[in-house]
């Protein structure tokens, strides 16, 4: 019969976890996230939850693995909490009827590391096949004002269609683009 793991020795092997993982985890984490601040916090937050998890009885039996599957969820949460800002309090927190529901402000930026780079593109990608089902009328007013930056006021001179109609359709748009994208978004 074995004997018990004491606190002491939990310890220990905790210790012993963070200071052989400990540089390899921090070049992973920030090679990932641009602010140090941000990695700092995402490095003690994994050690915090490994050294709670750790002493639950259901052992971790690949520490290494069990610390970068963490730093990336954290990593992940961590960016969808920047990123994620209702299109209401967007379209509310502008003055400006051009910069309502910016696509720009919504996207990952592709200079915040590979993983907003991946996320970036799949949500592009998606995009472009929600952007393919809406109705002619709305997905033109879309790709006007997001993609081509036209203002309403230039879209209903060219168009003769009024401003409140191509707003309109531009809402609708964006209603569907979020339903049908809330999948991805969620994952």
């Amino acid at each position: 019969m074995t004997a018990p793991i004491t606190t002491s020795d939990q310890d220990q092997d905790i210790t012993a976890t963070v200071l052989r993982e400990r540089s390899r985890l921090w070049n992973f984490i920030r090679r990932r996230v641009a602010d140090q601040t941000d990695a700092d916090d995402i490095l003690q937050d994994v050690f915090y939850e490994f050294t709670q998890a750790y002493r639950l009885p259901d052992p971790i039996e690949q520490a290494s693995a069990w610390l970068f599957r963490v730093a990336r969820n954290r990593i992940i949460d961590r960016f969808r909490k920047k990123k994620e800002v209702a299109l209401e309090d967007l379209a509310s927190s502008h003055n400006d009827e051009d910069d309502d529901c910016r696509l720009d402000l919504m996207l990952p930026s592709p200079d915040d590391g590979p993983e907003a780079a991946y996320t970036r593109a799949m949500l592009l990608e998606e995009l472009q096949h929600a952007l393919e089902a809406l109705p002619a009328n709305q997905r033109e007013v879309f790709i006007a004002h997001e993609l081509d930056g036209i203002s309403f006021k230039e879209m209903a001179a060219q168009t003769g269609v009024s401003i409140n109609t191509l707003l309109a359709r531009k809402r609708y748009a964006v209603l569907y683009l979020r339903q049908r994208l809330q999948a991805l978004y969620d994952e």
